[in-house]
């Protein structure tokens, strides 16, 4: 008779259960992906993968709901038709009805930590993969639509464009921006452009080939034949610990560099570190004057050069200045090709950050011998010196990767710029931040997912006690329970990425939350077995 009763019971709460996660997973997986669909311009179909992708993130939220309102609405209504006064009068106790609910409950709570540990970062992984798949279509269907495009991850660079043409990966009447600091640095302006894209593991790197380009910026003009431009087109989504399963998370403490937020970081430090490390070899080896020429080899023409000042400047770019004069000669033959004179020139790190090559750029400069003046002449494929690459790996690990925490501390005997001062104080505070916010995260969703078990017994418990009243009553007076358990973990996870706070406080305010729903739920049922 019991296993009967059960039956009947759990059926019911079945029946509630899966109609109440289906209405809400449509009407919240409708409004997750709006921000896709109206940031990026995604196509039809992949709306509806995108749909798929979220379904994860919203069963998270919308199972401990569907459960709890089950919960209420079920006891509440068998109650009200003296249905479980019936069964009490039989000898049955109330403990043993609320069995069925209490099997709902565990089992929503083991579902909400397999979704939130496992299921869901592995879904965001495939959302994000389909985004990097697509990232040309979003970059033309943007310029298409809005007739510009700012580029992920932290909108650096954003094009503008008259005319898009996906099939030739071609842009005409190209206008593209450089900001940093809410300040624009640097404008190119192009008769046309080619966009192209490298997959990569963390990343997409797309390389904006401009045609007939001007550049004008703060201290930088010329123009040029064509002109190249390659920068990272970063997570969509964003690369947020709270989309880690926990074998990364725990991949992540033990190698930072896991992380691409850290990963990107690291290699702009070390390639700032890298640039001003060849800013003072420059400079120390032309110090005795203007005939101590620097080397530079490359591939497949070489430079030597020299000039009476030298500095790093920001970004990895090094500034020579006054009276600069540059040797292009053939690598293999050693044979010169020609000499240029020319007020100021630049060299900057273009490439993959970990083996850069660099790029010299001289402005108005006059060829000796023809007496021809360039508005702009490039010089590329030049490699760092051996010197130079000798000292920046010692913030390498012999697999070649970086030791971001080494990069992020002072660094002893060297002057250095304001620019790595601040990447290296970034740094610094994005490594302390991801490790807090691993540890709150982990807690926050062992917290939530063993809170959805309270959460339903006091639904069911209220839907037993309010039975002369609305049966939503009950389902509105549980949802204050599991409200003050939501407060409690963002402010805990708040406060445990506070940099001004003790960690501890944070896990204490969560696990408290949880300390009082259960709490709560022992008084409502020890008030219904005494009554």
């Amino acid at each position: 008779m019991v296993f009967t009763l059960h039956r009947y019971i759990f059926r019911e709460l079945l029946r509630v259960f899966v109609l109440t996660v289906v209405a809400l997973t449509l009407i919240m997986s409708l409004g997750s992906i709006l921000r896709p669909v109206q940031e990026y311009g995604v196509g039809p179909w992949q709306v509806i993968h995108l749909m798929g992708y979220f379904l994860p993130i919203t069963l998270t939220f919308v199972l401990p709901m569907a459960a709890l309102f089950a919960g209420a609405l079920v006891y509440g209504r068998l109650t009200s038709d003296n249905e479980l006064d019936a069964c009490r009068a039989s000898g049955i106790s109330l403990l043993t009805l609320v069995y069925p609910g209490l099997a709902l409950a565990i089992t929503v709570a083991i579902a909400n930590l397999l979704l939130s540990f496992h299921v869901m970062p592995a879904f965001i992984h495939l959302a994000e993969k389909s985004f990097k798949a697509n990232a040309k279509q979003i970059l033309f269907r943007n310029i298409q639509q809005k007739r510009y495009y700012k580029l992920p991850p932290d909108g650096r660079y954003l094009i503008y464009a008259d005319q898009t043409s996906s099939q030739n990966d071609a842009l005409s009447g190209v206008v593209i921006i450089e900001v940093k600091h809410n300040e624009i640095k640097k404008i190119i302006t192009a008769e046309g452009a080619k966009v192209t894209f490298k997959l990569a593991d963390k990343f997409n790197e797309v390389q904006i080939i401009a045609y007939r380009a001007n550049q004008m910026g703060a201290e930088d003009e010329g123009g040029a034949e064509w002109l190249s431009l390659i920068t990272e087109f970063g997570s969509l989504l964003g690369d947020d610990i709270k989309f880690k399963k926990i074998d990364e998370m725990k991949r992540i403490k033990a190698d930072l560099m896991q992380f691409y937020p850290i990963d990107k970081l690291a290699r702009d430090t070390y390639a700032q570190l890298t640039t001003e490390l060849l800013a003072q070899d420059i400079k120390t080896q032309i110090a005795d004057g203007t005939n101590s020429f620097y080397n530079l080899l490359g591939v497949p023409n070489s430079v030597k050069f020299t000039a009476r000042q030298c500095s790093a400047r920001d970004k990895e770019e090094v500034e020579l200045s006054d009276d600069v004069v540059v040797i292009e000669y053939d690598t293999d033959s050693k044979r010169p090709l020609r000499t240029l004179r020319c007020a100021r020139a630049s060299l900057h790190i273009e490439g993959n950050k970990l083996a850069p090559t660099l790029t010299m750029d001289i402005y108005n400069a006059r060829e000796e011998g023809s007496g021809e003046i360039r508005g702009r002449y490039i010089i590329r494929g030049l490699l760092p010196p051996q010197a130079v690459e000798a000292i920046a790996n010692q913030f390498r690990t012999e697999n070649g990767s970086l030791q971001a925490e080494k990069l992020a501390s002072p660094l002893l005997g060297m002057e250095q710029s304001t620019e790595l001062t601040s990447l290296q104080n970034k740094l610094r505070r994005k490594i302390r931040k991801t490790l807090v916010q691993i540890k709150a995260e982990t807690h926050s969703r062992l917290v939530f997912g063993i809170g959805c078990v309270s959460m339903i017994a006091i639904g069911i418990g209220l839907g037993i006690i309010k039975k002369g009243g609305h049966l939503l009553s009950a389902f509105g007076a549980s949802c204050v329970p599991a409200a003050v358990l939501i407060v409690c973990i963002m402010s805990g996870k708040q406060l445990t990425e506070n940099p001004g706070s003790q960690n501890i406080s944070g896990i204490a305010l969560m696990w408290g939350g949880l300390a009082f729903l259960s709490l709560l739920a022992v008084v409502i049922y020890g008030r219904l077995l005494k009554h």
